[in-house]
């Protein structure tokens, strides 16, 4: 795409869903993934997210240009294609792991609102409420403005690997030097790393997005650039999120468990700002995805079943959604307010559930991409099919892998 004025008023026209899918992936659970892995192996797993980015722009890619081409949501061309009964079980499946995920953002918000001073007891219903709010309430537009609003945030984390002062000679060299470790706990945090990323319910929401926005076939080429900006983006983050924890906890050999403790142990390495910043970025990361993943489930839910959806909805003409939407909130939020709830075992019920799903998720995307009754001329070519199914291939391994290993 050429870039003058007329290409450049056209991606400002389309930008959103591949911008704002892609950052949400930098979640709760994905800030805490970074902030360990930043913390107990310093800059050594920094290369791992050229491959991701490379991965994670292929995936987002055939969504966003199937809900173009087609005019139709991905849970809409699954139940078409393969059936109501296959929709049927992998919606359940998807929406069980998605609630787990729910819990976790909540769980995300409430830890970095104590950082301030501010208990769970009244954080939790306040970003509950502001949340549904949100989406209940607000229109398309309005709401992609917000959501776009909240990707700038995440800049509180470049910010903060600023002021960590890392050696970026040694930062960029480990970045583009591949370097492996037999160890279990390197093996997994490999895994790990490299599981955050492709989410299921990244791809039902952003061909949602794009669908819901209404983008035409003239609008591919610039919503193409709109999902490469946002991997693009989603990715910087994580760096120096990674760069950030590795400059700082990982140098002076302190152990963290989550995001949280990472944005704690920070201030005296670091300093206040670099400590403050970090915990902002936790705050806005989870009530941003807290936002996203309830949508994306009520989006997905509601197209298997052929029900009305949509943001522009209301109860009346949208019931299923509006109510999904509001349930997966409410039960999310009053989870997180149980005393000794056991939100560990929650997060990895999800995560085993999200491992199991991602392979077959992929499956279908291709084997739907690939029918010209479908896509016309927009399938994939013969080399970027070789690049999507090596993907998938090697998503699906690690996936299996992440999930045996969350298992054993």
């Amino acid at each position: 795409m050429k870039l003058n004025k007329k290409n450049i008023l056209m991606f400002l026209a389309v930008l959103g869903p591949g911008i704002i899918t892609a950052n949400v992936d930098n979640d709760a659970g994905g800030i805490t993934t970074y902030s360990v892995a930043g913390a107990q192996f310093g800059y050594s797993l920094l290369w791992t997210l050229i491959p991701i980015t490379v991965a994670l722009v292929v995936v987002q890619e055939m969504v966003a240009r199937m809900g173009i081409v087609t005019g139709k949501t991905l849970a809409d061309l699954i139940r078409e294609q393969f059936g109501a009964k296959i929709t049927f079980y992998l919606m359940v499946s998807l929406l069980i792991a998605d609630l787990g995920n729910t819990v976790a953002e909540f769980a995300g918000w409430a830890a970095s609102m104590e950082l301030f001073g501010v208990n769970k007891y009244i954080s939790v219903p306040i970003g509950a409420f502001l949340v549904w709010w949100l989406v209940v309430k607000g229109t398309y537009r309005i709401v992609e403005k917000i959501f776009l609003f909240s990707c700038t945030i995440f800049i509180t984390y470049i910010i903060s690997a600023f002021m960590a002062a890392p050696p970026w000679v040694q930062v960029l060299t480990e970045t583009v030097k591949p370097t492996f470790d037999m160890k279990p706990s390197y093996l997994m945090m490999l895994i790990g790393v490299v599981g955050t990323t492709i989410a299921p319910w990244m791809q039902f929401y952003l061909q949602s997005a794009v669908v819901e926005k209404n983008l035409k076939v003239e609008d591919y080429k610039a919503s193409r650039w709109d999902v490469i900006v946002g991997c693009l983006m989603t990715d910087v983050v994580a760096f120096f999120i990674i760069v950030a924890c590795g400059a700082t906890l990982y140098a002076h050999g302190i152990k963290i468990n989550d995001a949280a403790d990472a944005a704690k142990a920070l201030e005296p390495l670091a300093g206040k700002y670099a400590s403050t910043l970090f915990a902002i970025g936790l705050a806005n990361a989870s009530l941003f995805a807290a936002s996203i993943l309830p949508l994306a489930t009520a989006y997905y839910v509601c197209e298997g079943m052929g029900w009305e959806s949509g943001i522009d909805h209301d109860f009346k003409s949208a019931p299923q959604f509006m109510w999904l939407y509001t349930g997966l909130i409410v039960i999310g939020a009053l989870i997180i307010l149980i005393p000794n709830a056991p939100l560990i075992a929650i997060m990895l019920i999800s995560q085993v559930v999200n491992g199991v799903m991602l392979p077959f998720v992929l499956v279908f995307m291709l084997l739907l991409i690939n029918n010209k009754d479908l896509m016309g001329e927009y399938i994939n070519t013969k080399t970027f099919n070789r690049i999507a199914w090596t993907t998938v291939i090697v998503m699906v391994v690690l996936t299996l892998a992440l999930v045996g290993t969350s298992v054993v």
